[in-house]
């Protein structure tokens, strides 16, 4: 044991760098991107899994515990996580917040109007999925980076280092989606989801998105919406249908049922597949929902 401390003293490596910096994201999307920026020296926890819905999470005791024994608590913000603030208490949180969306330019949500009841108390009248927008994700990454720097300054250098190579991945899988898309013809490039959580994805590759729900996956779509939505679809010949990887679909069966188009897929909106899935990472799930809208468009 001696001679390993000795060892390391002479690479310059203290004992104590061994020790990863613990880190809990919010949601499996920011925490890929945590891992991505982070690498060997943190282990990032997500309270949300794969496949799991961030706006419906309920942390447990479990949960508690994670928080409480982090350094840094990574959360992407603009009310998508209603919960954080109580569980942040309850664990009694002394480390460094990040804010991953903190400074990007906001999308306002759509009015309610297929919805009924106010679901969406906790966003407010923002858009919080501004993921599904890379240009606002070199946002992210520079906050991710800052947050973990500020809890491990020794680890500087490789933080910058890793967040400039993933943000030259995330430039490069823009660059490659706006070619895409640009072989649509801007009308014909008209998709439905089942919650909006697009609207970044629409407003910077000019499509446009309809949805059943608000931005929410709370919100409940009323008969009335679904029957305007209906209309829409059919007169304004929609192709493009998807279902999302966290969300109840039965309402887009019976949309697409009623409005006689196909589900062209599923789409992974707030929550990364599993491992062996085909959205295991940010990048992934980014090419991924691309090829899938530009099958329904072709």
């Amino acid at each position: 044991m001696k001679k390993t401390l000795a060892a390391l003293l002479l690479l310059g490596m203290p004992a104590l760098a061994l020790a990863k910096l613990p880190v809990v994201a919010s949601f499996s999307i920011i925490a890929d991107m945590t891992r991505e920026i982070g690498g060997d020296r943190v282990e990032v926890v997500s309270l949300v899994g794969p496949d799991q819905d961030a706006h419906v999470f309920q942390p447990s005791p479990a949960d508690i515990k994670k928080v409480s024994a982090a350094k840094v608590l990574v959360v992407n913000g603009l009310g998508l996580e209603g919960w954080m603030s109580r569980l942040d208490k309850a664990a009694n949180f002394r480390g460094v917040t990040v804010v991953a969306s903190k400074g990007i330019k906001t999308r306002q949500a759509p009015e309610e109007e297929h919805a009924e009841g106010d679901h969406d108390h906790d966003h407010g009248d923002v858009d919080p999925h501004a993921w599904h927008d890379p240009a606002r994700v070199q946002t992210y990454i520079h906050n991710i980076s800052a947050g973990l720097i500020q809890a491990d300054p020794a680890g500087k250098a490789e933080y910058q280092r890793r967040a400039s190579e993933y943000a030259a991945k995330v430039q490069a899988l823009d660059a490659w989606a706006k070619q895409q898309f640009a072989s649509v013809p801007a009308a014909k490039r008209k998709m439905l989801t089942s919650h909006d959580a697009f609207g970044y994805l629409g407003e910077h590759y000019q499509l446009q998105v309809l949805a059943i729900q608000g931005v929410s996956t709370e919100a409940e779509a009323s008969a009335k919406g679904v029957a305007q939505l209906t209309r829409q679809v059919r007169n304004e010949r929609v192709k493009a249908v998807f279902m999302e990887n966290m969300t109840d679909a039965r309402l887009l069966k019976q949309l697409s049922t009623e409005a006689k188009v196909q589900i062209g897929g599923k789409l992974y909106a707030d929550a990364l597949s599993g491992p062996k899935g085909p959205a295991a990472s940010y990048l992934q799930l980014m090419r991924y929902n691309v090829e899938t809208i530009m099958k329904s468009f072709r």
